[in-house]
């Protein structure tokens, strides 16, 4: 069947049917309530891995899979929610979804070690990889155009608010109870959201029959897994643990990855496609997507290296490094009903441009920090950098989303989540691996530990500072998106 004649086969009556307005909002408030707890849980470890380290007694290099799993776990998921998106409504997928997350969140609070604590955190990253594309769909289809950006402010207060309070309260319990407390704190919070969601969460899509291609599914973990880890490989070699050539994961990354675009250019044409590439066709929704890869690459990459930079080499505790988070994530969620209403009147480009370019301004003076930068002046480019993300998020998901047909909704939030999470484990591996380069290098000229750290970490600064020059180039391509739904013809 055609795209066109998909849009035809749409139902007559509108999603957000004013008559539906009370369901719509309880059913996305619940979906906000889970996403709360699974961004809470993302960040809450974020202050944690220096501590890690230490405690488990292992190399950054390892313990920063910790984090690069998770993504990864996501990257390689996501692309099958487009697919069960289709298939399941909405309240068994939010069950299966907050049933795989908590189950992960008790395995990590029973981990004897780092190696099942990284499966717990796999077990976690499956719940959530199906969690952000549900939300994203869901709110695409319930809220009308005119509508969008504020809703999606009010979502960035969430996703603000929870990445704020995360290290701080990961901090807290790190300088009073054991690690594993972590996932304790969480666990209850997961279980009162899937009881809450079993009882009161309604249906609000129109599942159909979609088939699932599994030689897409084995070449797309192929590809990303590929990707990932031989970026991640770079920086175990520094450190002496690299068992394979870290040249031959990328390689076997990319190839996969070409097969895979192949094959979902091939299927796309009977919508049998894992991820279906024309949602690229739209131009606008292509730019924002590019912009907002890049915008992980250098965000995630960068705030691996900050605990790291404060505990190590300034010489703060868990809870101060929380401390200094706090602030900026805090301006975040302030500011998502700001920039949300902003952008239903002027468009994304006034609010993006200036974003990024603060964003960027940020990633060049952090490659200035030493032992020696006051705190404050960290506080104030965390702040700075916060204030320009936010500036920057809401309107790069309401202008990609805006951009397609209804019909590729789910394809689109999935492919959206898929390169965010890539771009961002990419990010991770690729500042870890260029720090403890450029620190083994120091070393190896004589500097003391902390000396070569800093060293290290500025030079993990400046790749997130290049990168970032592209992603305002990217940003001022980017434009409010003309018409959305079913009736959109393209840009």
């Amino acid at each position: 069947m055609s795209l066109d004649a998909t849009l035809d086969a749409l139902p007559e009556s509108a999603p957000h049917d004013p008559a539906n307005t009370a369901r719509n909002r309880l059913v996305i408030a619940i979906l906000l309530v889970s996403t709360f707890v699974v961004f809470l849980n993302e960040t809450i470890m974020s202050v944690a891995i220096p501590h890690l380290m230490n405690d488990l007694g292992v190399t950054a290099g390892a313990a920063q899979w910790l984090t690069t799993a998770f993504l990864l776990t996501m990257a390689v998921v996501i692309p099958v929610t487009g697919f069960l998106l289709q298939r399941i409504n909405t309240r068994p997928i939010f069950m299966i979804a907050m049933s795989i997350f908590t189950l992960g969140t008790l395995l990590c609070a029973l981990a004897p070690g780092l190696e099942m604590l990284i499966v717990g955190r796999v077990v976690q990253a499956t719940g959530t990889a199906i969690m952000m594309p549900l939300l994203m769909t869901t709110v695409m289809t319930l809220v009308p155009p005119e509508g969008r950006g504020k809703t999606m402010g009010n979502i960035s207060i969430v996703m603000a608010v929870a990445p704020a309070v995360g290290p701080t309260i990961g901090g807290f319990i790190l300088a009073h109870f054991d690690w594993r407390f972590m996932f304790y704190f969480t666990l209850p919070i997961a279980i009162g959201a899937l009881l809450l969601g079993t009882l009161r969460i309604r249906n609000v899509s129109n599942p159909r029959y979609a088939p699932l291609d599994v030689f897409s599914v084995i070449v797309s973990a192929l590809a990303f897994g590929g990707l990932v880890y031989g970026l991640s490989n770079l920086g175990e070699s520094a450190e002496g643990g690299s068992v394979i050539p870290a040249w031959l994961p990328i390689v076997v990354g990319v190839a996969a990855m070409a097969v895979f675009i192949w094959r979902q250019v091939n299927l796309s044409a009977d919508n049998k496609a894992l991820l279906d590439l024309r949602t690229l066709k739209h131009r606008n929704y292509t730019f924002a997507l590019i912009t907002m890869a890049i915008a992980m690459v250098a965000l995630l990459g960068s705030s691996i290296l900050l605990p790291i930079y404060t505990q190590n080499v300034l010489g703060l505790d868990t809870l101060e490094t929380g401390m200094i988070m706090l602030p900026g994530g805090l301006l975040m969620g302030l500011m998502g009903p700001i920039v949300g209403r902003l952008y239903d009147k002027v468009g994304p480009r006034p609010l993006l441009v200036p974003g990024v370019i603060l964003v960027s301004a940020v990633m060049w003076a952090l490659t200035m920090v030493s032992q020696y930068t006051p705190v404050w002046a960290v506080v104030a480019g965390h702040v700075t950098l916060s204030f320009g993300l936010a500036l920057a998020f809401t309107p790069l998901f309401t202008a990609s989303m805006g951009s397609v047909p209804m019909p590729l909704y789910s394809h689109a939030s999935a492919i959206l989540g898929s390169v965010q999470q890539v771009a961002g484990a990419a990010g991770i591996a690729l500042f870890v691996a260029v720090m403890s380069l450029r620190t083994a290098s120091g070393v190896a000229e004589g500097l003391d530990a902390v000396d070569a750290l800093a060293g290290g970490i500025r030079s993990g600064f400046l790749c997130g500072a290049i990168i970032s020059v592209l992603m305002v180039l990217a940003a001022l391509l980017v434009r409010k998106p003309e018409s959305s739904g079913p009736e959109m013809a393209g840009h």
